[in-house]
């Protein structure tokens, strides 16, 4: 990395609780911060993936709230957050009980975010940073908030969630309307109206739902 990830993090974001979650704090960007203004060109010249750690995505704020709002959903249990990014739902599924709770990004810039967002909310959650997709996990309860907005990846994701939720485990994804949802392959939990940056969607707030992957 030709930056520091900790260094440029605490320069580059505020402390703040996102709106559908104001249990938890988070490092943040905010339209006030540069890293809102840098062009995918400025990131790569800092060796910086775009940040997607920064910002509190829409169907992870509805994934974290059901999970505080149904803290049996995950009291007890070795839960996997998928995607993380800033480490949102997996510091809410620590809040709600889980045993254990490892948060899993491949962009090594998520890893120290994690860290610094699991202290900010003093909890304790591991981080992966391999690609986990189509693998065995020890996991029981795996949360993905936002993962359905590219179809390469959905095509990935799909056969890989489906096993996971026939071998017994609990799969569920935050999504506010994403193209690639399967729709056909889940259940209905609960839906929300999240509040959101006008410069990260087209809308102020984004009805997000909270769905599990049928067995």
């Amino acid at each position: 990395m030709k930056t520091d990830p900790e260094i440029f993090i605490r320069a580059n974001t505020s402390l703040m609780a996102p709106p559908h979650v104001p249990e938890i704090r988070l490092h943040l960007a905010s339209e006030a911060h540069e890293l809102w203004l840098k062009t995918e060109e400025e990131l790569a010249e800092i060796g910086l993936p775009p940040p997607f750690w920064a910002f509190a995505w829409a169907g992870g704020q509805g994934l974290a709230r059901y999970v505080l709002d149904h803290p049996d959903t995950v009291s007890g249990a070795q839960v996997l957050d998928f995607a993380t990014g800033s480490g949102l739902v997996a510091i809410a599924a620590k809040m709600a009980g889980a045993a254990g709770v490892a948060a899993a990004d491949i962009d090594p810039w998520a890893r120290t975010a994690v860290r610094l967002n699991a202290a900010v909310n003093q909890v304790a959650v591991g981080f992966e940073g391999s690609d986990l997709v189509g693998s065995d996990i020890a996991a029981d309860i795996v949360l993905a908030g936002d993962v359905f907005y590219d179809r390469g990846f959905a095509d990935a994701l799909l056969p890989w969630f489906g096993r996971l939720a026939k071998e017994g485990k609990t799969v569920l994804v935050g999504d506010p309307g994403r193209a690639y949802l399967p729709k056909d392959l889940l259940e209905f939990c609960a839906v929300y109206e999240v509040p959101v940056t006008r410069a990260l969607e087209d809308s102020e707030v984004k009805k997000t739902t909270v769905w599990r992957f049928r067995a």
